[in-house]
């Protein structure tokens, strides 16, 4: 966003954020359920953010295995705050997951069609809203950054941004791609490994698109607070890093 840049400096190895002091203008409201129905009639159900002032260009967050928890809410509110028309969805239909093996559970039941055009359908909502710009651009952390770049894949974003999510896709799916992606892995993380993103980075430059990729030393789920992984500097840096390259395309 034009009103608002964020300047990294870097003293050493640690990475510094300066912001500007008329950054992050609070959100009109705390947040709010909305739905919307799909083709078939059926509604599914979203916690939609407004910032203070519109126009401005939206994110559709996209939830971890747990689903729509408390975190995934902050994170819309953040962006609100940050100056986005954010909406955060809700894949698992009201369920939250008590656990990982719940949350194993919840991810086998979603059916890819629907989730696929509840994602689409979320993203022409927000498009369409009085208050966007126009632009839209997708987030997801692990289960959900996979869902992120398929929801690009289906329907046209201006940007993407995943969090140790699977990316393993082929050319075929990357050339369909309009906008461009960043990515943020770890470098302990088990299951979405450097190969997986180097399967991806070809399949990126195959196609002629857009991935900037950051590595950090850190786990799985690094940047959620709420988990015993959580490192509280590469969170912010990685997030800083995701404002900086919304604010460019968004």
């Amino acid at each position: 966003m034009k009103n608002r840049r964020r300047v990294l400096k870097t003293l050493g190895s640690i990475p510094l954020v300066a912001v500007s002091g008329g950054l992050g203008a609070a959100a009109r409201s705390s947040g709010n359920s909305v739905s919307i129905l799909l083709s078939n009639g059926k509604p599914v159900h979203g916690y939609f953010v407004e910032p203070g002032s519109t126009p401005a260009g939206g994110v559709v967050l996209i939830h971890e295995g747990r689903g729509l928890v408390g975190w995934m809410k902050e994170n819309a509110r953040k962006f609100a705050n940050e100056g986005y028309l954010a909406v955060a969805v809700d894949l698992y239909e009201g369920k939250v997951a008590r656990d990982s093996s719940h949350a194993r559970t919840l991810r086998k039941r979603v059916k890819r069609k629907r989730a696929t055009e509840t994602l689409v359908k979320w993203i022409e909502w927000l498009r369409d809203h009085s208050g966007s710009n126009g632009r839209i651009g997708t987030i997801g952390w692990c289960y959900g950054g996979g869902w992120a770049l398929d929801a690009a894949i289906a329907t046209p974003v201006q940007a993407t941004v995943i969090y140790y999510g699977d990316c393993a896709r082929s050319k075929k799916k990357t050339k369909q791609l309009e906008g461009p992606v960043m990515g943020h892995f770890a470098t302990k993380d088990e299951w979405i490994t450097a190969q997986i993103v180097k399967k991806f980075e070809r399949s990126m430059k195959a196609s002629d698109k857009v991935f900037e990729t950051y590595w950090y030393k850190a786990n799985h789920a690094f940047a959620n607070h709420n988990y015993s992984v959580y490192d509280r500097k590469n969170a912010e840096l990685a997030w800083s890093r995701t404002l900086e390259f919304f604010d460019r395309h968004l």
